[in-house]
This record gives C-alpha cells, structure tokens and sequence, in this order.
C-alpha cells in the first residue's frame, strides 16, 4: 500500500475510534445519568443535538493527526513509545501516566486560559460554553479551532516523553473519562475525595462545574496546581437538581459558601 493510502486509512481509522470511543463514553455516562439523576437532561434534547455533532467533527480532528503518528510508530518506528515493559524500570510506568498527564493538564490550563479572552472565546470556545448547563455529551463539544489545540498534545508527546504502550492507554482513559465526568452535571466520585484531601488538588464535575458558572476561574483539567498557583481556582461549584436543591462536592445544601 503507498504510504499517502496508508496514512489516510490509519487517520481515517483513528477517527472511528475516537468517534465511536465518545459514542460509548458519553452515551454510558449519560444513561448512568438518567438512572441516577431522572430528568436531570429534561428539555436539553437540542443542545444534545449540538453537542454530539460538535463531538463528532472534533473526532475527525483528534483522528487525524493520532493516525499520522500511529502510521509512523508501526511503519517507520516513529515516537518513544515501547512495547517491552523490560525497556525501562517498572518504576517508570507509573511516572511517565504521571508525566503525561501533567505535561497535558499544562497545556490545557493555558490554551483554556487563553481561549476565554474576549476574542478566541468569540470565535471559538463560545461554542462549548453554548452547553447551559453541561451534559455527558460536552465532553468533545469544540469548534474546530479549539479541537486542534487539544488533538495535538497528545501525538506530540509521544515524541518528547517514552511511554508504554499500555500506559499510554491508561492515559487515554483517563483522558476520557475525566472529560466526560467533568461536564455530567453531577458529582460522580465520593465526598471523601471531592472534599478530602485529594479533592485539594485533583478536578472533578465539582470544581468544573465552577468554571462552566463563572468563566474566568477553574480553567485546569486534571489537577488543581495551575489554578492554585496563578490564583484562579475559586474553589467548588453547585449543582442543581430536579428538587431544587443545590449541591456543593456531592453534598447536598439549600445555598452557603463553596469550599
């Protein structure tokens, strides 16, 4: 197969997998969502519509370089990724997830950061916030501009930092799962991690949930550092529910201070 063929059968092939990986992805977390929070989507069948087709088009754009690269890395042994756990100790695994993920949530912080000035924020990341109030479906909801700042990270890594190819794909989990959690429009994860000690400094729907009322604060993805650090974390935020009430960290209230 000439390698111009190839290339557009591995991209073409990537796009499939991120769009069917967003498919079941959101679409589990959205049933989970209306066994555990009935009626909580109620009348957001449009904005569903929306999001799903933004998701849709930004799978393509996360597709196509992923398939470049994944050509290169079996054909021309392209990237630092490695299939031998014995090529680094086992020691490593654990910190190149870590590495990943932090290198990712670093960009992340500032491109989202720049996304809210007045400008890129017209043209382009309107177009996620347009989701009042997020759903499991906004976890790719981008305008195309904003897809490609996110589709490139992770196709760039892979030639900077050595990674497993298992770890890579717990890295891509988590990628997934923390993109779909964060926009549910409820606390998934316990009050002893939202509001114990990890919960200080790792994101969940809690803390995004802030960003999604406010705006101009929360602008991480996995962890809390950035936004500590550059004074833009505002803490947590509240959810509504069909009763009325207001929850703050998976805690139900009827108002208060967020934490």
């Amino acid at each position: 197969m000439q390698p111009s063929l190839a290339i557009l059968v591995s991209a073409l092939a990537m796009t499939a997998i991120v769009g069917v990986r967003y498919l079941l992805s959101s679409g589990g977390f959205a049933w989970l969502t209306a066994k555990v929070r009935p009626g909580l989507y109620t009348g957001l069948r449009r904005q569903i519509g929306k999001e799903i087709y933004w998701s849709l088009l930004s799978a393509a754009i996360y597709g196509i370089p992923a398939g470049i690269v994944a050509w290169g890395w079996d054909t021309r042994g392209w990237t630092l990724i490695y299939t031998d756990p014995s090529a680094y100790p086992l020691w490593y695994l654990p910190l190149s997830i870590l590495a990943y993920l932090f290198a990712h949530d670093t960009w992340f912080y500032w491109t989202h950061r720049w996304m809210h000035e007045p400008k890129p924020f017209r043209i382009a990341h309107a177009v996620h916030h347009a989701s009042r109030p997020p759903t499991a479906w906004a976890a790719m909801s981008f305008h195309p501009i904003e897809a490609v700042t996110g589709a490139v990270v992770i196709p760039a890594l892979v030639f900077l930092i050595p990674i497993h190819i298992g770890a890579l794909a717990i890295v891509l989990a988590i990628m997934t799962v923390m993109g779909v959690t964060n926009h549910m429009g409820w606390e998934i994860f316990p009050r002893a991690i939202v509001q114990g000690a990890a919960g200080r400094w790792l994101i969940t729907a809690s803390h995004h949930q802030r960003h999604h009322a406010d705006y101009r604060c929360n602008y991480g993805l996995y962890f809390r550092f950035w936004d500590r650090l550059c004074g833009t974390d505002e803490g947590l935020g509240r959810f509504e529910t069909q009763g009325g009430v207001e929850t703050q960290g998976g805690v139900e209230t009827q108002g208060g201070v967020d934490t």
